[in-house]
């Protein structure tokens, strides 16, 4: 699914930069041509100019109106206007640059979770790792502890009988 919009996301945006490109290469410069001289005329030759915006209905050929983003209704009906190429309305342009920018958030969102995840689950075997050496550390401690609790036991325990031993040969040796 992922190859799917990464594939339609770069085949739009190598369309929609052939199509600048050559608007772009075949306008004369705008200091050169005004819009206006091209109204009554057709789309294509409006649109050779980038600085131009086409209207259907009106079939005049404008200047873009720089100062808003998008060209205000009383100067051309969004799904009238063109600009760059005649055959894209401004209502599909916005439409398709709205769900391709949320595909590329969503896209980054996705892969910022992956790998937040990915991060945690190598540092829960770390963490599984980092316990298993302290609970091996803790049991040759308590092993070590037992161990020596065991062995003054049994000191003790030899001690006793030690003493005893001494005992009884001194009392052997006495009552020889």
């Amino acid at each position: 699914m992922s190859r799917f919009f990464t594939t339609v996301f770069a085949i739009f945006f190598y369309f929609s930069f052939i199509i600048t490109t050559q608007a772009q290469t075949q306008s004369p410069s705008p200091s050169l041509v005004l819009c206006e001289l091209k109204s009554n005329t057709s789309c294509a030759d409006c649109l050779q100019n980038v600085s131009c915006l086409w209207c259907i209905p009106t079939k005049q050929c404008i200047d873009y109106p720089v100062k808003n983003i998008l060209p205000p209704r009383s100067v051309c009906p969004l799904n009238d206007a063109r600009w760059g190429v005649c055959w894209v309305n401004f209502q599909v342009l916005i439409i398709t640059m709205s769900v391709l920018a949320g595909i590329i958030i969503i896209a980054v969102l996705v892969c910022c979770i992956c790998c937040c995840k990915c991060e945690r689950i190598g540092n829960k075997r770390e963490d599984a790792q980092v316990e298993r050496q302290t609970r091996a550390r803790k049991a040759r401690q308590k092993a070590r502890k037992i161990g020596k609790e065991m062995q003054l036991r049994h000191d003790e325990i030899r001690q006793k009988y030690v003493v005893k031993q001494k005992q009884n040969e001194n009392q052997s040796r006495t009552k020889t």
